[in-house]
């Protein structure tokens, strides 16, 4: 088993301790530091104790940690080095500079080093079209084919998964299909499975999948994630059995797959049975169990999660730090996520994402414009999920001024608005009572209104029994949930004329329903009680008073404390309630985080299912 990152860091405080100048244990320092994933504390012990860098045969692996860390400065230093030396054309040193500069998106320099190498091997093109396939670029990256005069199997890999990136599943097939038997490996099978699943395809997968001879364990994740992706969960968990050798690749698919489709339970169970099997836990591993935490509402298990993170000696790198922040504030417990956020040296924009998100979705919408506030003074820049987020908080609080500045700031940054952030301008203006600004602003879209954004306003509608505006949005969303077998519009716009003592319209609507086959389920809510869900009815008298009593005090304080998981959405404010249903939750379920709870009376609320 490899060293654990606090063995490494022990035994590193004890060499400068000694004052060691053993080169040969500073190297293999080095080296463990390195493939554990530790490239930053790598770095350090390379530039501090290792003499005469330049001359040690770790340089590829020092340029390797460089392009991992981005660190284009410290790369070009060393290239400057190897010039001086006269070393910087060999192929290997060559090579390896070539491949630095582009994964840190450098491929003018790469292609300087390129043209200047005199002698050039299949990896040398390989480095210099992976620069060109990152960038996108497949016109320049087709143009090195044609000097390559061997043609590896990485090689084909390479621009199969360029074309499958840009979209372009005809030409990846094209390309698959002249590839040499030869050349024809489980590498070139695998990028092509794999580009078929990621683009939505699987029965193409599936068919390529079954003809291969030999298979590898990522084309087999590959596999187990397409089928999740499409909700067949029974499938993947079929072809999970299947896989002759597990490694740690497939559990985590499995993991991963059943968090994402929201059977947490199943995660947990997949879990244990990885550990009893002898795998341990790596930093994907860990984010996918923090993702169910969250989900479930369970601070009990988020904290067990946490325990094992310290205890097996994972990074806190920005992928587990993200995790813990959105598991923590998703569990009722804020004051965690602030602790472990602002404990933070460096914070990459996802982070900066989940603690707003955190803030929002326990109510703090103007701490979540404050923090926003400095994340801008910040070297991160925010993104298209940093301005949902924010509209989404403004939603929450009804600061229709803030919200439209926010709107407005996404030309600043240069971000594409899509159709979820006029989901929340639209579920805003709304809430305010600005309907005819809503209605015209949805008119001025660039793209196409959906159901979603015509319910947030059908909602509003409702709140404010605007019957006209009613009467004209839902000629707007009749031939969109004819489609979408929905029945909420047809419920709210229903009630919307009974309210306004509209009879013969609001049985017109009933009638339409009929027609159509929609029926009203009853209502749905669980919560857990010491680890145990129940659920309740609309209607329903099983259940014991007390546990009643307790559910009736979740839902009630749900919108304080965001607890209680109702079809996915959060409980709300019964003002806003037609709202809710109509409108699909851009604002506090897509943008904020969706299944999220807290702890109320000692118990969790959880995850439950409310169809009324």
């Amino acid at each position: 088993m490899p060293p654990s990152y606090l063995y490494l860091r022990q035994l590193h405080a004890s060499l400068i301790y000694k004052e060691s100048h053993d080169v040969s244990q500073w190297n293999r320092l080095f080296r463990d530091y390195l493939s554990r994933g530790f490239p930053k504390e790598a770095l350090l012990v390379y530039s501090r104790n290792l003499p005469d860098r330049i001359h040690q045969p770790i340089l590829p692996l020092v340029l390797k940690a460089c392009a991992s860390l981005s660190l284009v400065s410290f790369a070009r230093s060393l290239h400057a080095e190897s010039v001086k030396i006269g070393i910087n054309h060999e192929l290997l040193v060559g090579t390896t500079f070539v491949s630095v500069y582009s994964k840190c998106y450098r491929t003018d320099d790469a292609r300087k080093m390129f043209d200047e190498m005199p002698e050039k091997n299949a990896v040398t093109f390989s480095a210099m079209i992976s620069g060109y396939l990152m960038r996108g670029d497949m016109e320049s990256a087709l143009e090195l084919l044609r000097w390559l005069p061997e043609r590896t199997p990485t090689i084909w890999a390479l621009l199969i998964e360029g074309f499958m990136k840009t979209g372009d599943v005809m030409a990846a097939r094209c390309l698959f299909d002249r590839v040499p038997e030869k050349s024809r490996t489980v590498i070139t099978w695998t990028v092509m499975v794999h580009g078929y699943t990621v683009n939505g395809d699987l029965e193409a997968a599936r068919a390529l999948f079954d003809q291969m001879s030999v298979k590898n364990v990522f084309v087999w994740s590959s596999m187990i994630t397409g089928y999740f992706k499409k909700g067949d969960s029974k499938e993947a968990q079929s072809l999970f059995e299947q896989i002759p050798v597990r490694n740690l690749v497939n559990w985590n698919a499995l993991i991963a797959g059943y968090t994402q489709i929201g059977c947490c339970e199943k995660a947990f169970e997949a879990f244990e049975q990885m550990q009893k099997d002898g795998f341990q836990p790596d930093e994907f591993t860990i984010a996918s169990l923090l993702s169910a935490c969250g989900q479930l509402g369970s601070l009990h298990h988020g904290k067990m999660i946490h325990k094992i993170i310290k205890r097996s000696g994972i990074k806190m790198n920005h992928f587990v730090l993200n995790g813990l922040i959105d598991m923590y504030a998703k569990c009722g417990n804020l004051e965690r996520a602030r602790s472990i956020f602002n404990g933070m040296n460096k914070r990459n924009t996802v982070c900066w994402n989940s603690m707003i998100s955190g803030l929002a979705i326990h109510g703090k919408s103007k701490e979540a414009l404050e923090l926003f506030t400095a994340m801008e003074s910040s070297e991160e820049k925010p993104n298209a999920i940093t301005f949902l987020v924010l509209l989404s908080a403004c939603t929450h609080a009804d600061f229709v001024k803030e919200g439209l500045e926010i709107f407005a700031k996404m030309d600043k940054y240069g971000l594409a608005v899509g159709v979820e952030h006029y989901g929340c301008l639209i579920d805003l203006l709304g809430r305010a009572g600005r309907l005819a600004e809503a209605y015209d602003m949805i008119q001025k879209m660039p793209v196409a209104p959906n159901e979603v954004i015509w319910g947030a306003l059908l909602g509003a509608c409702k709140v404010h029994m605007d019957v006209e505006m009613a009467a004209k949005v839902m000629l707007q969303l009749e031939p969109l949930h004819s489609v979408a077998r929905c029945d909420a519009p047809y419920v709210i716009i229903s009630n919307i004329y009974a309210a306004s003592e509209k009879w013969q319209e609001a049985e017109r609507m009933r009638r339409v329903m009929q027609d159509k086959g929609f029926q009203k389920f009853p209502g749905c809510s669980s919560v857990v009680v010491a680890d145990k869900e129940h659920q309740f009815y609309s209607g329903a008298i099983g259940e014991s008073r007390m546990l009643q009593a307790e559910a009736a005090g979740v839902q009630h304080s749900g919108q304080e404390a965001s607890g209680g998981r109702h079809n996915g959405h959060q409980a709300v404010d019964g003002r806003h309630s037609g709202q809710e249903a109509a409108s699909g939750r851009y604002s506090r379920h897509q943008a904020v985080g969706g299944r999220h709870s807290g702890l109320h009376n000692g118990h969790q609320a959880t995850s439950g299912r409310h169809n009324g």
